[in-house]
């Protein structure tokens, strides 16, 4: 028999968290997150997140023991603001019983129905910056603390569940050995001297705070268009600056600016931490900081997590600036491998920047829906 409780005490949130350490104990591919970091972000006192969504932490027992696990979640902005009536689930987790993963999944159709939402959508965190999908290619490839790993019965318990295929992603890598860079250091140039622009960098952290609010400002601009997107507020901001913002190379961290100073462009990426977190397993004493802070320093991977230019420069060839000045990082620091995070597969737009870089596709994953 299947029994479905929500974790509502520290000793149960904590369990929702360790399940995935359990169950994926022997697996060489799933990177475990820091336990304390993911469990600060289930904590509505801490995470801002939650005062715009509503979210419930479930675990299913069989013989007295953890088989599963999944959140419930109602963005109420997505709800409000994009009028789409939609009841998320994500962290989600179980054994190859595929009654666990329907008896979890009424969970959602419960509080989806509860509020009169007519469709449920996942796996998908809390917001936009959350992570996203399930695998359903590349389960031989070693994860990153950008997204979920997922085991290959997730989709086939899904599918025999009636559940269809909503949004579908891809995620590629390349090496900078590969690329000529003659093309976009000789577009950067152009680019630059054409529109009066040019490239913050940076050596210390203090010195970014500045441009972080302008930073996020300008994401809600360029993101605005997209059909699923809510805008990230103000207490998100700050919140995301102190959590994220620090542990972050500055020199990773790139700004455009026009004539005037106003950012048109910017973007993100953060070491290669795969390999430290698998060392860390959910620790940070008394060695998780050191390998993360020594891959901080001497990863020879990156991942690139964020990039957002305002919409009149969107198809003026910005990126060439941005793509130019990590390449001349890649070669300080004998970076190799750039790991490029889940992209929509309809988005060819995103894809074309990349149409010089040889990259090879990884991985494919998905969420699913369930008409309510």
């Amino acid at each position: 028999m299947i029994t479905i409780k929500e974790a509502l005490t520290k000793k149960e949130m904590k369990e929702f968290v360790l399940f995935s350490f359990e169950l994926y104990k022997d697996n060489l591919n799933w990177i475990p997150p820091i336990i304390a970091d993911e469990l600060e972000t289930f904590d509505k006192t801490k995470n801002p997140a939650l005062q715009t969504a509503e979210a419930h932490f479930y675990l299913a027992y069989k013989n007295d023991k953890i088989v599963g696990k999944l959140a419930a979640i109602i963005n109420w902005e997505e709800v409000n603001i994009l009028k789409k009536k939609k009841v998320r689930f994500g962290w989600f987790d179980v054994i190859d019983d595929i009654e666990v993963t329907k008896a979890l999944l009424q969970k959602v159709e419960e509080l989806g129905k509860k509020h009169q939402m007519d469709h449920l959508e996942g796996p998908m965190g809390f917001s936009n910056l959350d992570k996203v999908g399930v695998l359903s290619e590349g389960f031989d490839q070693m994860g990153n603390m950008i997204t979920w790993y997922s085991l290959p019965y997730y989709i086939t318990h899904f599918e025999k569940l009636g559940l269809t295929i909503e949004k579908e992603y891809q995620e590629s890598d390349f090496s900078f050995h590969n690329i000529n860079p003659e093309p976009f250091q000789k577009a950067s140039k152009l680019i630059q001297k054409r529109y009066e622009l040019r490239c913050l960098n940076f050596t210390k952290t203090k010195d970014i705070m500045p441009y972080v609010d302008k930073m996020f400002d300008l994401f809600n601009e360029s993101y605005a268009k997209l059909q699923s997107f809510v805008p990230i507020n103000d207490i998100q901001k700050a919140y995301f600056k102190k959590k994220y913002i620090s542990f972050i190379n500055p020199e990773y961290i790139k700004f455009v600016v026009d004539k005037e100073d106003k950012m048109i462009a910017f973007a993100i990426v953060m070491p290669g931490f795969a390999s430290a977190l698998k060392k860390a397993n959910g620790k940070l004493f008394p060695f998780g900081f050191y390998h993360l802070l020594k891959a901080r320093k001497h990863s020879k991977e990156i991942v690139f997590y964020l990039i957002g230019i305002t919409p009149e420069y969107q198809s003026k060839g910005v990126t060439a600036i941005i793509f130019d000045e990590y390449y001349k990082i890649s070669l300080q620091k004998g970076i190799d491998l750039c790991i490029r995070t889940p992209e929509l597969e309809e988005n060819h737009a995103i894809h074309n920047l990349w149409k010089n870089f040889n990259s090879k596709i990884t991985k494919r994953r998905r969420t699913y829906r369930k008409e309510l």
